[in-house]
C-alpha cells in the first residue's frame, strides 16, 4: 500500500497519483475520477488485487514527464501484484474514468483510457470489463479479492441560489 491511502473499516480509499493492493472478501479500495483513469486488476486464484488512480497523458509541454507518470503507475501496482504472488497469466482488469469533464476542452480522458488499455494489452493483461468517456465524474469501488466492481456517477451540477431569493445587505469598504 502507498503512504498516501486512508484506510477506514475494511476501506481504502485512493487519490489521484496513488495506488493500493489488498485482499480477501472484504477488502474494499475506492476512489473518485473524472478524466484521471483507474485500472483494477486482480489475480482471480490468489484472491489479491489492486488500483491505481492516475492521469496518464498531457498535452503541455510535460507529456513525457506525464507519460513516464502513467507507465510508472502500471508498473508498480502489476509489480506490486506479482511480488505478493500473483500469476501475470491469470491476471485481469476492469478500467474506469476518462470522463470529458470540461465542454469544448481536449478530450484528454479518452487519450488517457487509450493508454492504459493499451498497456495492458502490451502486457497480455485481460480486460474484461470497463466503464469509459462521458461527462460525468464516477466514484469507483473494487473488491481486490474477486474482481467485482461498483459505479456511481457524480452528478456535475451546482445549485445556484436565485437572485430573487438572495438578501440585499449594505457592503462597508474599509
Amino acid at each position: 500500500m502507498s503512504s498516501l491511502q486512508q484506510k477506514k473499516s475494511g476501506r481504502t480509499y485512493i487519490s489521484q497519483g496513488d495506488f493500493a493492493i489488498d485482499g480477501g472478501p472484504d477488502a474494499v479500495i475506492a476512489t473518485l475520477l473524472g478524466s484521471c483513469i483507474s485500472a483494477c486488476i486482480w489475480d482471480p486464484g490468489r484472491g489479491i488485487g489492486g488500483m491505481n488512480h492516475v492521469l496518464f497523458v498531457d498535452d503541455t509541454r510535460s507529456a513525457d514527464a506525464a507519460f513516464g507518470f502513467g507507465v510508472n503507475a502500471m508498473e508498480l501496482l502489476i509489480n506490486g501484484l506479482l511480488r505478493l504472488g500473483a500469476d501475470r497469466r491469470t491476471l485481469r482488469a476492469k478500467v474506469f474514468g476518462g470522463a470529458r469533464m470540461i465542454d469544448g476542452l481536449s478530450d484528454a480522458g479518452l487519450r488517457n483510457a487509450a493508454f492504459v488499455r493499451d498497456f495492458l494489452e502490451t502486457e497480455g493483461i485481460v480486460e474484461v470489463g470497463n466503464d469509459i468517456g462521458g461527462t460525468s465524474a464516477r466514484r469507483v469501488e473494487f473488491w481486490p479479492g474477486t474482481g467485482r466492481a461498483r459505479l456511481k456517477y457524480v452528478s456535475q451540477e451546482v445549485p445556484l441560489r436565485s437572485p430573487e431569493r438572495t438578501e440585499k445587505k449594505d457592503v462597508e469598504l474599509f
